[in-house]
């Protein structure tokens, strides 16, 4: 672990922050102070009831509580509570909307909060529905409610269409595939197909299993961790506990990401001693920045470094792998030249990489949003699937891969079938519960469903959780794709963006519901790494709040379409019964079947793997080649042009959510840690503003190819050369993503645009003096 960097490689401890002023280490005092001031708030006393209660956490998939509380993991382990999860729940605790916000404010104005200001409106407390031709909100009853949605659901299947996030549980998530494929519809669009959809399709091709390979507990016995494209400081600060453990125990973090994240150098936890918290726990041993997109190139130069090593383990390849050969040729006739060329770092980094990783006695894989969102990003992982192959470091405890999943149970709403790739086993699954085939049309994802509903080809839309506008690429699209649904139905605990911008044709109806730890009955939901929560019955702050909970309104409307034919639907209204259907259909889910009697969480079966026994049809693990991806950025004229004389030029832009977010759910308006003080920013480095004449702090014009944004100002940090990040969603006013045609996630990691920054001051003063010499 102790060799020496390669020459002209910088340790990351020598790089400098991102910015003036910005903190030196993720975490730390920022953490207690948001903590104290929440706690210490006059809603502290609720606060703190509700991070013991025996609920799963609200935010990351990582995950905490449960069975053993709020604040501990599955393993028994304490302080795994988060700044990020107080956040979450200090909005769910906020007062009801102001009764005057809905009667009194136009639908014009409430479209120009901020995602911010829309949270901050309070909690929904009654169904509200707003009807074509009005300007504004209106109450409405819950019978009203179903006449309107029952109406809404009988149209033909291929025109109705769901979308939902991982904000819910599975139990309503089982409900809610159950109710569109009983009607006939595979039209399942859910938020997981804008962010790990190559993970599942991916790891699914090569291991047979779309999901985590690695438990808690095996990661805990990895002495090597490569974490690649994810800002797990800001977005999963429970898996910085687990790295600062690693660390500890002589281990190593090889950190690739084009950001060079503070909290990836050094990050403070609550859960370690006062050392950490002032001077921050060291985290990356190894930084590498490469060009964004280029993930792929990393990985196969990391592969051809260790064929040339002698440290492919070409025995294990024999045994447990299939088209392990041709990936070697590709190796071996994929020049160093090519690689480098792709992905900006140099043979030395890559070599030193690899040398880091096969000395390793296990390594895990772990990778986020940053190796998905890529046109190329179900080849991202399955060149991490083959590097892991390759070293030996998968079907085995304390190494694997390990995709690290975003909101909280977005893992469980695909487990539970909300999907539009059903797994075969559980289709006939269904079928032999409903009693007759599934329908085979094939279903609209999250893009496509937009595209769908441009063209006019969806009636009725029902939104379990989520933001379906302010979540996808070029809002305009997205509002306009909304605005030719007759029927949309939002079902939330908040209000967001979204029900103010994604309005249907004919109605838009807003539905509240029971949040997570206030739902009146027990619902499980499954974290990133497999494990299934059981989250105990609570009840709600709100004072004459109308809610429902979403297991009772999805049974409900199943029970008014379609009576007792051919289960009774009715009886759904039990989750209990509920958990029961989910045993028989879902495969690895048999012991849900008793959780409310034994109250014993569990592990989904046949996911973890300590034995190189994968569930394919042969048993091992299907390799390919992975080509390299050809990265370009258009030229200034694809915009328009700059003018003569003005400074500019394109760069690959990231979208990224900031430190206080949690999806499109801003929670604080600046970035302390990127030097990022509001969000109309964008971040560049400094080499890039030196050669195209714009400055620091200057404010400039973003031109993408769906728009521009203007004020924006420039943010200089440590960033890839070549590169830009600005904050989402924000910033999908000017994007059109390309997507990934293998899972059809967007490309959100990788979008040109064009910065102007309008005449330089030279050019300027040479137009002035021309002028002068005309008029005279």
């Amino acid at each position: 672990m102790g060799d020496a960097a390669p020459a002209g490689f910088s340790p990351p401890e020598s790089n400098s922050p991102a910015g003036p002023g910005t903190p030196s280490l993720g975490g730390g005092w920022p953490v207690i102070d948001g903590w104290a001031k929440a706690t210490l708030s006059p809603r502290g006393p609720v606060l703190w009831q509700t991070l013991l209660h025996k609920s799963a956490c609200l935010s990351c998939a990582w995950g905490t509580g449960g069975q053993n509380g709020g604040f501990v993991d599955e393993l028994g382990e304490p302080l795994q509570r988060c700044l990020k999860s107080v956040e979450a729940i200090s909005a769910e605790l906020q007062a009801a909307v102001p009764e005057s916000v809905f009667s009194g404010r136009r639908i014009s104005e409430l479209q120009r909060l901020s995602s911010l200001e829309a949270d901050r409106l309070g909690r929904l407390s009654h169904p509200l529905i707003l009807r074509e031709g009005r300007s504004h909100y209106e109450r409405l009853r819950w019978d009203d409610v179903f006449e309107l949605a029952e109406a809404a659901f009988k149209v033909p299947p291929e025109r109705l269409a769901s979308y939902s996030s991982g904000r819910s549980s599975n139990e309503a998530a089982y409900l809610l595939q159950l109710l569109l494929r009983a009607l006939g519809s595979n039209n399942l669009a859910d938020c997981s197909d804008l962010c790990h959809a190559p993970s599942t399709v991916g790891l699914g091709e090569v291991f047979g299993s779309g999901t985590s390979m690695v438990s808690l507990e095996s990661l805990q016995q990895a002495d090597c961790v490569v974490l690649v494209g994810s800002n797990a400081p800001a977005n999963h600060p429970r898996l910085m506990n687990e790295l600062i453990r690693l660390r500890e125990r002589g281990g190593t973090v090889i950190v690739i990401n084009p950001v060079l994240e503070v909290g990836l150098l050094k990050f403070g936890s609550p859960a370690f001693p006062i050392r950490s918290m002032l001077r921050g726990s060291e985290i990356a041993s190894l930084f590498l920045q490469p060009v964004p997109g280029s993930d792929t190139a990393v990985f196969v130069g990391i592969q051809k470094a260790l064929l040339e090593t002698g440290q492919v383990r070409h025995a294990f390849l024999a045994t447990h792998t299939e088209g392990s050969e041709a990936v070697l040729e590709q190796l071996r006739a994929t020049a160093w030249e090519a690689i480098t060329a792709c992905c900006g770092l140099s043979r030395e980094e890559l070599e030193h990489a690899a040398a880091v990783i096969a000395r390793a006695r296990g390594v895990v894989f772990a990778w986020a949003m940053g190796i998905t969102h890529h046109a190329n990003g179900t080849n991202n992982v399955h060149a991490i699937a083959n590097t892991a192959l390759l070293s030996g470091n998968a079907g085995r405890s304390g190494a694997g891969t390990m995709p690290i999943r975003g909101h909280s149970n977005v893992q469980g709403f695909g487990s539970m079938g909300v999907t539009v790739k059903l797994r075969a086993e559980m289709q006939q699954a269904l079928e032999a519960l409903l009693g007759r085939p599934l329908s085979r049309i094939p279903g609209y994802d999250t893009r496509a469903l937009i595209g769908a509903a441009e063209a006019g080809a969806v009636d009725t839309l029902l939104c379990l959780g989520g933001n379906l506008w302010g979540a996808n690429p070029d809002s305009e699209q997205a509002r306009r794709a909304l605005g030719r649904i007759d029927t949309v139905m939002y079902l939330a605990t908040k209000p967001n963006q979204g029900h103010f911008h994604g309005l249907g044709t004919r109605q838009t109806l807003v539905l509240p519901v029971f949040n997570r730890f206030e739902t009146p009955h027990r619902t499980t939901t499954e974290a990133g790494n497999n494990f299934v929560r059981l989250n105990e019955p609570g009840q709600t702050h709100l004072k004459r709040a109308d809610l429902i909970s979403e297991v009772g309104f999805l049974a409900e409307l199943a029970r008014r379409l379609m009576g007792a034919d051919p289960i009774d639907w009715g009886r759904l209204q039990d989750p209990v019964y509920v958990r029961q259907l989910i045993a028989r259909t879902v495969p690895g889910y048999g012991p849900i079947a008793t959780i409310d009697a034994t109250r014993r969480e569990f592990s989904v079966e046949g996911r973890l793997f300590e034995r190189p026994n994968f569930p394919t049809p042969s048993g091992k693990a299907r390799m390919a080649p992975t080509p390299l991806p050809a990265l370009t950025l258009p030229e200034p004229d694809q915009f328009g042009g700059l003018a003569p004389g003005e400074a500019g030029l394109v760069l690959a832009l990231i979208t990224a959510r900031s430190y206080s977010q949690h999806n499109t759910v801003v929670y604080k308006q600046g970035d302390a840690y990127r030097g990022m003080p509001h969000r109309q920013t964008i971040l560049m480095n400094r080499a890039d503003l030196a050669r195209s004449g714009l400055s620091a702090h200057q404010r400039v014009t973003v031109q993408g190819e769906a728009g521009s944004l203007e004020g924006i100002e420039i943010i200089p940090g440590e960033i890839r050369e070549g590169a830009a990040l600005m904050f989402y969603p924000e910033v999908n006013a000017i994007i059109r993503a390309p997507v990934d045609p293998r899972s059809g996630t967007p490309a959100f990691k990788r979008v040109p645009v064009l910065v102007r920054g309008g005449l330089r001051p030279a050019a300027m003063a040479s137009g002035a003096a021309s002028a002068g010499a005309g008029e005279s």
